[in-house]
């Protein structure tokens, strides 16, 4: 691999143009195939096999016009009085335009609804009055029939008396019989005034069950409009969405303020926003101060461009094709310039060094290309190994994002060990500063003796992160999953908007209702649907946190009955949370009938579980997989294991900060977190993923130094020290930009990616600074000797893997400075 790199940085350094323009080209058929055949992005996540899938397919075969995405318009007046019947007008016509929009199958105007709510009241007020007015006339009928009935009774008497009856006989049966008769009637009357009695308490009940179910708020100043797509979330177009969301925004209704939710403004847009291009530019800030020279510096930042363009645009035009979440790309974006400006970073320093000794520029170029660029290539392996790891978990949306990364970091890559070296053979010896370029063959080393830690130093070092590490990690111990809601969004997008003012007017639960289906075991007759469903509802009523239960739809066969449950918390509360689990807890009902809950809150909350069951399973790869790729590439048992336990560490502690400031608001303000909820279900494993990745780079360019200088005849534990210096220059200037990359990512304007952008930062910081130039060099110094034990069965059974090219590089020895000495045997 490192002569195949060599030959490769030659020929990029030699045909620059020809190379630069070669990816240039490629980037514009990503970029064109994006645009050409790119699809629509989602904002929920579902994951097949859970219970609401479950319940969701079910759907899709009885009610499908209940499965595809739906989204909720909030209209409020801005001078806070009831809307008028102008605005109402205004209101509704701008709805009719919606349900016209090609993709949208209803539109529920909420005055309509209200309407239809008031004029069922009445109808039962009126229907009671109706009722007991007839009520009265029954019973004065039965109280003239009782009369008559006695008046003929005591007629029949005399007669008997009187020894007259049998002349009277006839008349007084003809009597009887009318008696008789007009007593049936009265019977068939009350028998009419019951079923009427009992349909108005029928109808009665299912308005008090769902009464707190309102789209007009109390003082009539807020209404909630629903909008319902043909398509689920995953398959709505983006067009279909941007048509709606113009029409919401270009509504000029004076008075009345629009938002919607995040259904319609779910997007790209957001991609890369202010707190991103500080990020970069903190990154170029960084390099100029180690480069000293301005185009230095800017290389990195070019090549780490190129390579997101390619990789994120390549990856988006699948998603016409492939389900994609919105924060797909965005991990593409973080992933590609971080990992890319640092791989650039790592050639462009050796080929420095190279060219201040003297040697010829191709040449430089492609021995860096062959010795740095092979530990690039190594350490990007690592972060595609552990992204496409993500597979493992069985959950198609974290497998798609680990995909689209592990492309960017494959991208990266390529585009370090082949554009680089082409930037690198035009700026020829540019490369260094003026200054320097006046001392190229002469270089002005120092030579420092090298000397070991102190043992007490090394066991004060070790103590003091172990214990800071685990202090932080602390929180992570109450650290609770969901997807987030609309309140994690910025407090000046829509959908924040529209999520709060639902919560102040209508409640919480009005965010995330909750769709239970209830299956019977046979065919409910029509007559008997409605007392079913009222049963069914009271049923589900009673449990705790639920606010109001509205009857939705009965199937065709009179088998499947639907109920929207509104719960008295909010999407990621821990009260729905609970509702959810008790609600299915209930199945089966009476024995007999299944119980199925969906919606998407109920979605969110299997999905959150999921996750959490997936983090144990893909912690348990990724440490088998440190423990054989540093076993590997460093030819020890102790390494690894003290590589290792120090990424569980700066994992544990990233989760732990992320957890005490989105969860519990830690620096709140700081962070722009205005409302504390739980952490986004997906990050931990995320983090977890791409953290591996770094620390196995860092841990590469660190103790591969001290094993080189154990190797060539140095002591143990002056190896630390030696290896410490030789890497902790460029690691640490490779940390600071990305740690700026992904920071910059704390301040989007996407929710979902503030969280990400934190704990990547963070964890990188933890890994770097605390774990590898603190930890790792405390506990190898202690180790001493030990630290680089193998047992030789194994040595001789494990191939001889080259990471730094140390065979190319003697074979290629740098003008002035001696080959590599022999290693000890």
């Amino acid at each position: 691999m490192a002569n195949l790199l060599f030959r490769l940085g030659r020929f990029s350094a030699r045909r620059a143009w020809t190379v630069i323009v070669g990816w240039l080209i490629v980037l514009g058929l990503a970029a064109g195939s994006f645009l050409a055949f790119g699809g629509s992005l989602a904002s929920s996540f579902s994951i097949p096999g859970t219970e609401t899938e479950r319940v969701n397919e079910q759907l899709s075969d009885t009610f499908p016009d209940l499965t595809g995405a739906s989204a909720t318009a909030v209209f409020t007046t801005t001078d806070d009085v009831p809307l008028t019947s102008g605005q109402q007008e205004q209101i509704g016509a701008l709805l009719g335009e919606i349900a016209d929009v090609d993709g949208v199958a209803a539109v529920t105007d909420p005055f309509t609804v209200e309407a239809e709510r008031e004029a069922q009241a009445a109808q039962i007020d009126e229907g009671r009055a109706q009722l007991q007015a007839g009520l009265a006339e029954l019973e004065a009928a039965e109280s003239q029939l009782t009369a008559s009935q006695q008046q003929l009774d005591a007629a029949v008497a005399q007669a008997q008396a009187a020894g007259m009856y049998d002349m009277v006989a006839d008349q007084l049966t003809a009597q009887q019989e009318q008696l008789n008769a007009a007593w049936a009637d009265l019977e068939a009357g009350g028998g009419r005034l019951d079923q009427q009695a009992a349909l108005l308490e029928d109808g009665a009940a299912l308005l008090t069950l769902a009464d707190e179910i309102r789209v007009v708020s109390d003082d009539g100043g807020t209404a909630l409009a629903a909008i319902q797509f043909d398509e689920t979330m995953f398959d709505l177009p983006q067009p279909v969405k941007d048509e709606v969301a113009d029409l919401l925004e270009s509504a000029d209704i004076a008075g009345v303020q629009v938002d919607y939710s995040s259904t319609i403004a779910a997007t790209t847009e957001g991609l890369i926003g202010v707190g991103e291009i500080v990020g970069v530019v903190l990154a170029g800030i960084v390099l100029l101060i180690m480069m000293r020279a301005f185009l230095p510096a800017m290389m990195p930042l070019l090549s780490s461009l190129v390579g997101v363009g390619v990789g994120v645009a390549g990856s988006l035009a699948f998603s016409g094709v492939v389900d994609m979440a919105s924060v797909t790309p965005i991990l593409g974006v973080m992933l590609g310039l971080a990992v890319g400006i640092d791989y650039s970073l790592f050639i462009m320093n050796r080929h420095r060094t190279q060219v201040l000794a003297g040697m010829q520029i191709d040449e430089s170029v492609g021995l860096a290309n062959g010795t740095a660029g092979n530990a690039v290539v190594f350490a990007g392996s690592t972060v595609i190994v552990a992204l496409v790891a993500l597979l493992v978990t069985g959950i198609p949306f974290l497998g798609v994002m680990g995909m689209v990364g592990a492309v960017c970091v494959f991208v990266a890559v390529l585009v370090s060990v082949t554009f680089t070296p082409a930037l690198l053979g035009l700026l020829g010896t540019r490369v260094l500063t003026r200054k320097a370029r006046a001392t190229i063959g002469h270089p002005d080393h120092v030579n420092r003796e090298v000397r070991p830690l102190r043992t007490s130093r090394a066991i004060g070092a070790a103590v003091l992160a172990i214990v800071a590490l685990l202090i932080i990690a602390l929180p992570a111990l109450s650290m609770r999953l969901a997807l987030p809601d609309g309140s994690s969004e910025a407090t000046d997008t829509t959908q924040y908007r529209a999520y709060k003012t639902i919560e102040a007017e209508f409640g919480a639960g009005q965010n995330g209702p909750l769709l239970v289906v209830a299956e019977m075991p046979d065919a409910v007759a029509e007559p008997d649907q409605l007392p079913t469903q009222i049963a069914l509802g009271t049923a589900l009523s009673q449990q705790e946190g639920v606010v109001a239960v509205a009857p939705v739809a009965v199937s065709d066969d009179g088998t499947t009955f639907a109920f929207q449950v509104v719960p008295d918390g909010g999407p990621t509360s821990t009260t729905t949370e609970q509702l959810v689990h008790d609600l299915r807890a209930l199945s089966p009902v009476n024995g007999e009938i299944t119980l199925g809950v969906a919606g998407q809150a109920s979605g969110n909350i299997d999905v959150s579980e999921k996750l959490a069951d997936a983090l144990p399973v893909y912690l348990a790869v990724v440490i088998g997989l440190s423990l054989l790729i540093m076993i590997l590439v460093f030819r020890s048992i102790l390494v690894p294991v003290i590589a290792t336990a120090g990424f569980v560490l700066s994992l544990f502690a990233a989760l732990g900060a992320v957890t005490a400031i989105y969860q519990w608001g830690w620096l709140g303000d700081l962070f722009g977190v205005h409302d504390p909820g739980p952490v986004l279900s997906f990050a931990p494993i995320i983090i977890m993923g791409v953290l591996f990745g770094l620390a196995m780079d860092y841990q590469l360019f660190l103790v591969s130094g001290m094993r080189e200088a154990y190797v060539h005849g140095l002591p143990a534990r002056t190896a630390v020290v030696a290896g410490l210096r030789s890497g902790r220059a460029v690691v640490t200037a490779a940390a600071i930009i990305m740690a700026s990359v992904f920071g910059g990512f704390v301040f989007s304007h996407l929710g979902m990616v503030r969280p990400l952008g934190f704990g990547l930062a963070i964890g990188v910081l933890f890994d770097a600074f605390v774990v590898r130039m603190v930890l790792v060099p405390a506990v190898m110094h202690l180790c001493g000797d030990a630290a680089w034990w193998l047992p030789r069965w194994l040595d001789r059974a494990m191939p001889d893997v080259d990471v730094e090219g140390a065979a190319l590089e003697r074979a290629h020895p740098v003008h002035g400075v001696a080959a590599a000495e022999p290693a000890r045997a």
